[in-house]
């Protein structure tokens, strides 16, 4: 079937939808968006393709659709998207940046697609293995909340250990008894071991001693395969045409076969706007040069099973791990002589104190001992690969003795991504950009736990376009990137340059304006104080004054969005006695229990104040009278002392470029697009948003902010 027919029946089905839909009106933007996926995804080589017996080269096709709110993105892609899938006997793999728009697809737009599409198509949703329960795990905690025997070693970190030790025996016995329960449910059948559907998501460190793990899981060599979870998920995976994911699990399992292969499948990244900063996480890695007991346990384990097994590569193990002992112990001691005195002089009130290595360039004493590491690393790890491989074919060999093997196999596996942490840690710290290529963002930690000084070592890459690149475009053939904030200042360099797809042959992109009529809607009020933001205790009292002055009017629902968390203090602080029950506070309350609240509040004829940071400013969907009003209290630039944005900064300025106009302002304005998008949801609101920095039009690069806002009414207030 050729491009053109597979294009036109994706579009025909989109088409059906809208018109099957009751109450639906067709959106001009919609369908320009659903013609773009359609040829996107229909141009693209799907499959192995073998060049070297003529084929041509695979055709690789990205669309980058910035869609404004209202536009109907997911009927937009999904339709076409799932119709080409079917046509072509592939998959589609969505992946989203939110836990809500994941469960919006899932619960509801799929759903509702799949009754009105005329070929059945089955979707599922994916998560990281350690969302999910494991069962050997959980039997072996719910007897005793700590492990059944000596013999078979606990199976926790060491801080984990200790604050297990401090905890009270009550505390243990609650415990306990959760992990019964847990367990009794779980085998009942009134349980998924889904962590995010218990009625009260467990707290990590309860959760984190029974996750499924994949170092130490032996897959169906474990006694407990035929009942679990994670693998009954997986064969839904197998079974699914259209999959759900996040970006997060998306880059972490990249040829790891957990997901459909991005050359034979149709990609679909919606909330695309957070793909740069989730691949920085991604490749960032760190290793704690202070806590280092887990080392020893882990040498006795790869010995004493090595041991059993006859595994001849162990006999190195003493000395690997002697050495990685010693060469941590000397990392933190010269870390300490080299950047004590500034690390000790920061305030430990915000967290661990931070010192960055300026360019990249390691000290010449820090170099030879991270050598050292790293081989030390790689020794090991090898000797532990060996361990590994020899206990699968034991398993392969004795079915009868599973439950043992897989108990000996989870006692190494759960220490080892811990030494490939630190093997990964101490080559990104080595690694030496040759002149003019870009180096590596470097830095150190101290904090402060109990009476222990925890010092650890920090890298990573600058640049997320390079590793986007490398690691997922290399393997993608046909994809759509979508978001309601694409463009910054009106164009779409950065984010293409930040996404790895600038002056990529195979991406197009397209800007589909939102339905709505901001300007009849809406109305940006630039509330301007006499104090310069930058005088940050000045601006935040008069601000105060301004934002206190302006909530007092508020009749129904309003969002005031901060970018600290000092500056949200003082505005709590600041509020008069009878303002304070119209106010709801970001952390005073679980996230669902707060909008729960605002909500009732509203729907009660009564006010409410949503007070919250950048977590709320993106994401959340309160229209009509639930959100009225936006206050943005301070334009949203990045934290000055983010680590890897300073090294990246100074990298620009060290080529001679402007890395305020290159990367502070479009990423600013990225961000402000996402907070005053939370005004207008529908085409029937009506809001105002406020800002009180002067800064947005008192200055150029405010100027270029405001092209990347909505169309609002502009109204300017001089300072009360």
């Amino acid at each position: 079937m050729s491009q053109q027919v597979w294009a036109a029946q994706a579009l025909e089905a989109f088409d059906a939808v809208v018109q099957a839909t009751a109450g639906f009106r067709s959106r001009t933007g919609q369908r320009l968006m659903a013609e773009q996926v359609a040829r996107t995804f229909s141009s693209a080589t799907l499959g192995k393709v073998d060049e070297e017996s003529g084929e041509a080269a695979p055709t690789r096709s990205i669309a980058v659709i910035q869609a404004g709110t209202g536009v109907g993105k997911s009927l937009a892609y999904c339709a076409p998207a799932i119709a080409l899938a079917l046509a072509r006997g592939t998959r589609v793999l969505i992946s989203t940046a939110t836990v809500a728009l994941q469960e919006q697809l899932v619960n509801k737009d799929l759903p509702a697609l799949a009754a009105l599409l005329p070929q059945p198509f089955k979707f599922a949703l994916a998560k990281g293995r350690g969302r999910y329960v494991c069962k050997l795990k959980l039997d072996r905690l719910a007897g005793t909340g700590e492990a059944e025997e000596e013999g078979e070693d606990d199976l926790f970190a060491e801080e984990e250990a200790a604050a297990r030790a401090k905890r009270p025996r009550h505390e243990t016995e609650a415990r306990i008894q959760f992990y019964s329960t847990m367990a009794q449910t779980l085998s009942k059948g009134a349980w998924d071991g889904d962590r995010d559907s218990l009625d009260t998501p467990p707290e990590p460190e309860v959760w984190s001693p029974v996750a499924a793990e994949g170092a130490s899981c032996t897959g169906k060599h474990c006694p407990a395969f035929s009942q679990c979870t994670y693998y009954d998920k997986r064969k839904e995976l197998v079974g699914a045409q259209v999959i759900v994911a996040n970006h997060d699990l998306l880059l972490s399992s990249l040829g790891a076969r957990v997901l459909p292969e991005l050359d034979n499948c149709l990609l679909v990244l919606d909330e695309a706007h957070h793909l740069p900063a989730t691949a920085l996480d991604q490749f960032a890695c760190s290793m704690d040069l202070s806590r280092i007991t887990w080392i020893e346990r882990l040498a006795s384990r790869g010995l004493r099973i090595g041991a059993l097994l006859e595994v001849e590569e162990i006999a190195d193990i003493p000395k690997h791990s002697a050495q990685l002992r010693q060469t941590l112990q000397d990392l933190a001691r010269i870390v300490m002589d080299m950047y004590g005195a500034q690390l000790k002089s920061q305030p430990s009130a915000w967290g661990p104190a931070r010192v960055r290595v300026p360019r990249g360039e390691l000290p010449e004493p820090l170099i030879a001992p991270l050598g050292l590491l790293a081989a030390s690393a790689e020794g090991f790890l090898d000797a532990l690969r060996a361990i590994s491989k020899a206990l699968r074919a034991e398993m392969r060999d004795k079915p009868d003795e599973a439950k043992r093997l897989s108990t000996l196999y989870a006692q190494i596996g759960m220490l080892a991504p811990r030494l490939e942490e630190l093997h990964a840690t101490a080559q990104l710290l080595l690694q030496d950009a040759p002149e003019g290529a870009v180096p590596a963002a470097k830095w150190f930690t101290l904090e402060v736990d109990g009476d222990f000084i925890v010092v650890k070592a920090h890298a990573s890459p600058i640049l997320p376009g390079t590793t986007l690149r490398n690691h997922l475009w290399s393997a993608v053939r046909g994809a759509v990137l979508t978001s309601a904030t694409l463009t910054s200042c009106g164009h779409f360099d950065f984010f293409l340059r930040e996404a790895g797809l600038h002056g990529d042959e195979a991406t197009t992109t397209l800007e589909v304006p939102s339905p709505f009529n901001y300007a009849a809607q809406g109305t940006l009020i630039a509330a301007e104080t006499r104090a310069d933001p930058k005088n940050a205790a000045q601006f935040t009292t008069e601000m105060v004054d301004a934002l206190l002055h302006d909530i007092a009017r508020v009749e129904y629902g309003a969002l005031v969005l901060f970018t600290s968390r000092e500056q949200m203090r003082q505005a709590v602080d600041a509020l008069p006695t009878a303002m304070r029950s119209v106010v709801l506070v970001q952390n005073a309350l679980p996230r669902t229990q707060l909008l729960r609240r605002h909500r009732e509040r509203v729907d009660n004829g009564e006010p409410s104040v949503i007070f919250g940071m950048q977590s709320f400013g993106e994401g959340l969907d309160l229209p009509g009278r639930l959100c009225e009003s936006v206050f943005i209290t301070k334009l949203p630039f990045a934290p000055p002392d983010d680590p890897v944005g300073e090294a990246r900064a100074e990298w620009l300025r060290a080529v001679g470029r402007d890395p305020f106009s290159e990367l502070v302002v479009p990423a600013t304005a990225i961000r402000l697009a996402q907070w005053v998008g939370r005004a207008i949801r529908t085409e029937e609101d009506m809001a105002h948003v406020y800002c009180y920095d002067k800064r947005l039009t008192r200055t150029s690069y405010g100027q270029r902010l405001l092209k990347g806002l909505p169309p609002f009414a502009l109204e300017q207030r001089a300072p009360l």
